[in-house]
């Protein structure tokens, strides 16, 4: 647990007075505080690293986690690095050296925070990757959903709708391991189609820091290298997807050009309703933070992760692997998804819509 100079200060008295004092008589004379001190010394201390709090979907994901780990009697310190890989690495250590129990890193670059690992686990923290993962690194477990079904439920999605056509591959953050396991995917389905022509691959780029600014830069960029003639944008992501709309909105294509996401961010709920937007992918993160929570008190005290013996190769080991089901959300099923988990609400997600249009519950 969490180890303090007044704890170490008060043990040291407590040996320096043992031949005078009995253990009862030296606690009635501890102040109120120094009482506190050794009760909180039981409590599970978790340093939760985050890449940014930028966009929304973190927020949600740090909100529930903190909740979860209060419940269960943990504290949380939580630390934010702004997608800045040296800043986050400089936290973490901070986290380290502030005597957590459990380090949780959810990265901005896999590779990078994956060194962090060696110097927790010299300071008896273990770690777990959350939603992102940690590479080449001994790091102990790894939570998320399954990526690679995420990647191909946007593309199978897209090409049911529209099986042949100029698509734009626009793939997420390049630091982010994530971002090459959701176009793994995507490409599990497309390159049937791309192989016999159905599909042309018009054009193929990543979005710095999922960025909706540099989405909006990449398909303002491509729809004028293709004079417009773009049928559908494979976005991995609604922030990114978020931009790309404006910039086809721009054209008046907002609408007409089908568009993947993922994360059912508030906004694009609201695009996916209104119809800019043609899917989003819910990831349930209140059972992804609340699990991670759960796993992170359990390895503090020490207990077994059940993980149906699931693994990620992070480079170096087969990490054990906690890897929940994401569900595809199209205005059709909004209400049984995610309304219904109560991750927005019908209010929310439908103002824009005339009242009488909206759906029933």
């Amino acid at each position: 647990m969490r180890k303090n100079l007044v704890i170490i200060s008060l043990v040291l008295t407590v040996v320096f007075m043992a031949s005078t004092a009995t253990m009862a008589g030296f606690f009635d004379w501890l102040t109120g505080d120094e009482k506190e001190d050794i009760k909180k010394d039981d409590k599970i201390v978790i340093g939760l690293s985050m890449d940014n709090l930028r966009l929304e979907r973190w927020q949600h994901d740090r909100d529930i986690f903190v909740k979860k780990a209060k419940e269960l009697g943990a504290e949380v310190l939580v630390q934010s690095a702004n997608g800045d890989d040296q800043l986050q690495l400089s936290e973490a250590e901070n986290l380290i050296t502030q005597g957590i129990d459990i380090l949780v890193v959810v990265p901005h670059n896999g590779k990078v925070m994956g060194s962090v690992v060696e110097e927790a686990h010299n300071n008896g923290v273990k770690v777990l990757s959350y939603d992102r993962l940690l590479m080449d690194s001994n790091v102990d477990y790894y939570i998320s959903f399954d990526n690679v079904k995420v990647g191909e439920l946007q593309a199978q999605y897209l090409v049911d709708k529209k099986p042949r056509g100029n698509y734009f591959l626009m793939g997420g953050s390049p630091t982010d391991n994530n971002a090459k396991l959701f176009r793994q995917g995507q490409m599990n389905v497309l390159k049937s189609y791309i192989d016999r022509g159905a599909i042309e691959v018009v054009g193929d780029q990543w979005a710095k820091d999922w960025l909706p600014q540099e989405g909006m830069k990449i398909i303002e960029n491509a729809l004028t290298a293709n004079k417009n003639n773009i049928d559908v944008v494979v976005a991995s992501n609604d922030s990114t997807a978020g931009g790309a709309i404006e910039a086809l909105a721009a054209q008046g294509l907002a609408g007409e050009v089908l568009i993947s996401g993922q994360d059912a961010d508030l906004a694009a709920c609201q695009r996916v309703v209104k119809g800019t937007q043609t899917m989003t992918i819910y990831k349930p993160v209140s059972k992804l933070a609340s699990e991670a929570a759960m796993a992170a008190v359990k390895m503090a005290k020490g207990e077994e992760i059940e993980t149906d013996g699931k693994t990620t190769n992070n480079g170096k080991i087969a990490v054990p692997s906690i890897l929940l089901t994401p569900i595809q959300v199209d205005k059709d099923n909004m209400v049984d998804t995610v309304i219904k988990d109560g991750f927005h609400t019908m209010e929310e997600v439908y103002k824009d819509i005339p009242k009488d249009k909206w759906p029933e519950k």
